[in-house]
């Protein structure tokens, strides 16, 4: 997989997700693309619709474009900073 996967946190820093946790979460979201299944919730009360992909302490909010078949992936942030603005 070509680039990487990070969160850029209130400060400016990134926390980067190590080999092994990237490689989870990728897996995790081409598994969700594909068949539907994962740990994912939709959340409430924020709009445009959003989910939440669970994966080990990381959580990956995004939206689906069902007509387009397309998961735009918003962000991928530790769990600790996953639902901050």
């Amino acid at each position: 997989m070509a680039g990487r996967l990070h969160d850029e946190s209130e400060e400016g820093s990134e926390a980067r997700l190590d080999t092994q946790n990237q490689a989870k979460v990728v897996a995790a979201i081409e598994r969700f693309a594909t068949t539907a299944q994962g740990d994912v919730t939709q959340l409430k009360n924020i709009k445009p619709l959003q989910w939440r992909l669970r994966e080990g302490d990381w959580r990956v909010r995004f939206t689906k474009h069902p007509t387009e078949k397309v998961l735009e992936i918003l962000h991928i942030r530790h769990r600790s900073k996953a639902y901050d603005p």
